[in-house]
């Protein structure tokens, strides 16, 4: 791309955000990243990006960092699994900071989100967010970001897989069942296992926030799917191979409130975003890499 960006990252440092600034930056774009903490800075300075200091409760931080950006992708979330709630609420207003910041600049609004579940069929990018349910308020605040199209924003949403991936021991919601086998020794699946979940490798989901952050039209909804749908037992049993660990059926409760999201069939496509983004993912699925990967402690 010849037009270089100022493009400001929130959750630079994070697991998807350490693949996402090397992949602008050697586009030629210049990345400021938001750190809340030493360690985080450091890191965004080894991968070439510039630091504001800050978080997502830091109001003056983010209008900061939006103000000196042609371009913001978010990707920051909180990692307290216990109290999601809270980090769907501290997502929200960090959301309505930017938003407003934004407001009829013309520029670039970048939001991560989630694929949706359609019962019986793979989601598309056309489909809808439900807004109600345990993460109805992620849902939300996608659809508001959506919605800036409307106030003179380029905005729109890369939606992620269950399991964003790679095989340095990051492994989305599969991590959780690797968790779970070595606490109890079984690599466990809910139900018939039967259930599918959709999967990109981090490095092919960088490449797509780049692109549509250069190319996106407002308003733009796009799928970072590359394996569209791993079953669940097909997770476990790679896992249970790896671990030397017994597969069974386990209930619901083993993953405690994740329990009842892994019990739904939730597949999805991303052919409409390859198409128009010209995208097609290059590196190991999900499978492959809890096949060969190092796990997590």
């Amino acid at each position: 791309m010849e037009v270089t960006m100022r493009v400001f990252v929130t959750g630079a440092s994070g697991g998807i955000g350490s693949a996402v600034v090397p992949e602008l930056i050697a586009a030629g774009h210049q990345v400021l990243g938001l750190a809340r903490s030493d360690a985080a800075a450091a890191s965004v300075e080894r991968m070439g990006g510039r630091v504001l200091r800050g978080d997502l409760g830091d109001a003056d931080a983010l209008r900061a960092g939006a103000d000196q950006a042609d371009g913001v992708v978010h990707l920051a979330f909180g990692n307290d699994f216990g109290n999601v709630e809270a980090n769907v609420a501290e997502e929200a207003r960090a959301v309505e900071v930017l938003a407003a910041t934004l407001d009829g600049s013309g520029k670039a609004f970048v939001l991560a989100s989630g694929t949706p579940v359609v019962p019986g069929r793979l989601a598309t990018e056309t489909d809808a967010m439900l807004l109600e349910g345990p993460l109805g308020g992620r849902a939300r605040t996608a659809q508001a970001v959506l919605d800036l199209a409307e106030r003179g924003v380029r905005s729109a949403t890369v939606r992620l897989p269950r399991s964003v991936h790679a095989g340095d021991g990051r492994y989305g919601f599969a991590s959780f069942v690797i968790a779970a086998a070595r606490r109890t020794g079984v690599a466990g699946y809910v139900g018939d296992g039967g259930q599918r979940w959709p999967a990109v490798h981090r490095l092919d989901a960088a490449g797509l926030f780049r692109l549509v952050l250069e190319q996106a039209e407002p308003g733009t909804v796009a799928h970072a799917v590359a394996d569209e749908g791993d079953t669940m037992r097909s997770i476990a049993e790679a896992v249970g191979r790896r671990l030397d660990l017994p597969v069974e059926q386990v209930p619901a409760e083993s993953f405690g409130f994740l329990g009842s999201i892994f019990a739904i069939d939730q597949p999805a496509s991303s052919a409409w975003t390859r198409r128009h983004f010209d995208w097609e993912p290059t590196q190991p699925s999900l499978l492959q890499d809890l096949a060969s990967g190092r796990y997590p402690d």
